[in-house]
């Protein structure tokens, strides 16, 4: 993860906006916030952030991973790029935002950080596996992908996999909600402590409903899947190749979790302070860690299973 920790507020308006990348700490089956003590969980994930995933400390993020499925009936695992806006060498992960607004400020509003992480500690979700058919995936306006013609693309978004070889790969980009009810840090299903007024590409999102008043951080996430490996693979009847890591062959599924442990009023002073993207770092107010020091950041693999071969069999999913 590339930034730790707050050393102080900066004075002036409030118009922060936080991007940076954070390594892939693991990608196996493991998820403590769905099915919180099975080992394994029931599909693969991609796992960034502290290397205490799993037990208390740091911000942890994670997304169902990508496979293509050959007309041989055998998948291989897509691998993640680095963020053409991120510093170079990173290994694969994802590009994580907390903005108030969009790119350029608060929108003169409070923002509210998250609690604190305990063992009733804050998180949520956004999308679920369980989305089914198009309609309602073009509801779920913060779940999208784009086919990149390079790793600069942003435009446009889709609701579902791109339906043709993309010449870039593909981004998955996952906006969460950012309206708390300001009573629960968590709930059954993981949503609905929280509302989302989201709206496409990174735009301002709606005001807050007095259901959930409490405006936070939008938390955003970036994924770039190296799918150039497979364009010479493409099925000739044109259908899509892509199976998502527990078994779904249309992106409408595909979710993400969020826990949160930034430590101490750290992310609050983030909030409340002026600095936009890389001028936060390096102690302007935030502290900051090298790529090499992020790439050593791992989380040791519990489930020992071969993840980079073709495989007869999804991950945790029946013959």
């Amino acid at each position: 993860m590339m930034w730790l920790s707050m050393t102080l507020a900066l004075v002036g308006p409030s118009q922060a906006a936080l991007r940076f990348g954070c390594s892939t700490l693991s990608i196996q089956r493991l998820d403590p916030l769905v099915e919180p003590g099975r080992l394994p969980s029931s599909h693969v994930h991609q796992i960034v952030g502290g290397n205490a995933f799993n037990v208390s400390d740091f911000s942890n993020y994670w997304t169902a991973v990508l496979f293509f499925k050959h007309t041989n009936g055998t998948y291989k695992r897509v691998p993640i790029m680095q963020n053409s806006a991120l510093p170079n060498g990173i290994n694969g992960g994802m590009t994580i935002y907390y903005t108030q607004q969009d790119f350029f400020s608060n929108g003169n509003q409070k923002i509210t950080a998250f609690k604190p992480i305990s063992e009733t500690g804050f998180r949520m979700t956004v999308g679920s596996p369980t989305t089914n058919n198009l309609n309602d995936a073009k509801g779920h306006v913060g779940i999208r992908f784009v086919c990149l013609t390079d790793k600069n693309t942003r435009f446009p978004e889709l609701p579902d996999f791109p339906t043709k070889p993309c010449k870039g790969g593909i981004m998955t980009v996952q906006h969460f909600p950012s309206c708390w009810d300001d009573k629960n840090l968590d709930s059954p299903d993981h949503h609905s402590h929280m509302y989302n007024t989201a709206k496409e590409a990174f735009s301002p999102a709606g005001p807050c409903p007095a259901s959930h008043p409490v405006r936070m951080p939008q938390v955003a996430y970036e994924t770039l899947w190296d799918t150039t490996q497979f364009n010479n693979m493409w099925p000739k009847d044109g259908s899509n190749p892509f199976v998502l890591s527990y078994g779904v062959n249309k992106g409408y599924g595909t979710h993400a979790d969020y826990v949160f442990g930034w430590k101490g009023d750290s992310l609050q002073k983030a909030m409340d302070s002026s600095c936009m993207f890389n001028a936060c770092e390096n102690g302007r107010p935030l502290k900051s860690q090298n790529v090499q020091a992020m790439n050593k950041c791992a989380v040791k693999n519990m489930v020992n299973e071969d993840l980079d071969s073709w495989l007869k069999v999804l991950p945790g999913q029946a013959m």
